[in-house]
């Protein structure tokens, strides 16, 4: 690359970072990212948007929002980008062991009523951890009924875990993470599922974990239909970005999935209140279908 070609690579680089979001392109994303992938854009969400979209523009060569619009809508885009487009947009915010309350709850009163009514003995206890992001909360999950099931014989489960983004699908796959990550995780627990890099700071999920969890993509906006009713789901911390309208369509769908009987747990920071459905809550948070 000679002098000139390097000026102008820099001079392209600039532009991009000093490049703005029209209101016009913001309201064509926003518009498209709400309807497709039901994520509220308010407004005040412009900056953030902008911010996150660079990385595209950068791989893509661009210099202007408006470039970078004109191409998600185009055909080739709508083919190409709209995988990358929510990989960008969708927030991938988790740990292990989040929300303590929760797995107490799973602990005291859920699976005591499983357990009773003969669920996971016949054929294995379906769980779907829905919005799983990098796949912290369903290797929680396989950790405690693996426990579970370490006493209480003829117990037997599978997990499904899915999320919209393939990037971060792939992520939790991969099941490996930074060693700091275990920080939440029981010691014995860390002992027992756990396996840690010796030449850097990873952790990997063992493999008798990572074959009882299954991952698939899966648009919540789809007209959805699992092959088999579930269990207990998992949802938290997932239908705060989408608008209460969407919430009410997606909870429907939640519970056309679960089983008569059977278990939803939200997160902490949402609500079902005034929503007409066919559950009843049995602790804070957490939900039975009626």
């Amino acid at each position: 690359m000679d002098k000139d070609d390097l000026n102008k690579s820099m001079k392209n680089t600039m532009h991009i970072f000093r490049a703005e979001m029209g209101d016009d392109e913001f309201s064509r994303f926003a518009q498209l990212i709400q309807s497709e992938f039901g994520i509220k854009m308010p407004p005040t969400k412009k900056t953030l948007l902008q911010s996150r979209f660079q990385k595209r523009l950068r791989a893509l060569g661009m210099q202007s929002y408006k470039e970078y619009c004109d191409y998600v809508f185009s055909e080739k885009g709508r083919e190409m980008e709209r995988s990358h487009l929510i990989d960008v947009v969708t927030t991938n915010t988790t740990h292990f062991f989040r929300e303590p309350k929760h797995w107490d709850i799973l602990d005291r009163l859920v699976m005591p009523d499983i357990w009773r009514r003969g669920i996971g003995r016949s054929k294995p206890l379906q769980m779907w951890s829905a919005g799983c992001s990098s796949g912290e909360e369903p290797y929680t999950l396989a950790m405690i009924l693996s426990e579970y099931q370490a006493t209480h014989n003829g117990f037997d489960y599978t997990i499904l875990a899915t999320d919209i983004s393939n990037e971060i699908l792939q992520k939790a796959e991969r099941a490996i993470y930074p060693l700091e990550k275990a920080d939440d995780i029981p010691m014995e627990l860390k002992k027992k599922y756990l396996l840690k890099s010796k030449k850097k700071p990873l952790i990997k999920i063992d493999d008798c974990l990572r074959k009882k969890v299954r991952f698939q993509r899966l648009n919540f906006m789809d007209n959805f239909k699992l092959q088999e009713q579930q269990d207990i789901i998992f949802c938290r911390n997932v239908v705060i970005y989408f608008d209460r309208d969407t919430q009410v369509v997606l909870f429907n769908k939640f519970c056309n999935n679960l089983r008569q009987g059977g278990y939803l747990f939200i997160g902490h920071s949402e609500s079902l209140s005034g929503m007409q459905l066919p559950i009843r809550q049995v602790a804070p948070t957490v939900f039975q279908r009626i």
